[in-house]
């Protein structure tokens, strides 16, 4: 685990550490969609988005937080919900309105709020 990334991609400045993860990234570049949706002809540059995809099918949330119990299809979902949990326990409002001192805890709530 050196944070070594030997393989660059010859398009642009993206790097990688395994070669892999290249040809996904390079997919980007070529709009190859390899993996296809059996539900809805969805297609998909790797195989992980194609895993992730499917859920929203079958209903799967299966990482759910342990402070109110929303449930969301993808583990980085959950962590940017936690930060909603975070923001309220240090009472950081880093959303500040210019008209009032209200200070959402959200940009999302910030637009409710407004």
């Amino acid at each position: 685990h050196t944070g070594e990334k030997p393989f660059k991609c010859d398009v642009c400045d993206a790097v990688s550490t395994t070669a892999g993860n290249l040809q996904v990234h390079k997919r980007i570049h070529t709009g190859e969609k390899p993996f296809k949706c059996i539900l809805c002809c969805s297609m998909f540059t790797s195989a992980s988005n194609l895993k992730v995809h499917q859920k929203k099918h079958t209903g799967e949330k299966p990482y759910s937080c342990d402070v109110c119990g929303a449930s969301f299809t993808v583990f980085g979902s959950l962590k940017v919900h936690r930060r909603i949990h975070q923001k309220k326990h240090t009472r950081e409002k880093p959303y500040k309105r210019d008209v009032c001192s209200a200070g959402p805890t959200t940009a999302s709530s910030l637009k409710v709020h407004r």
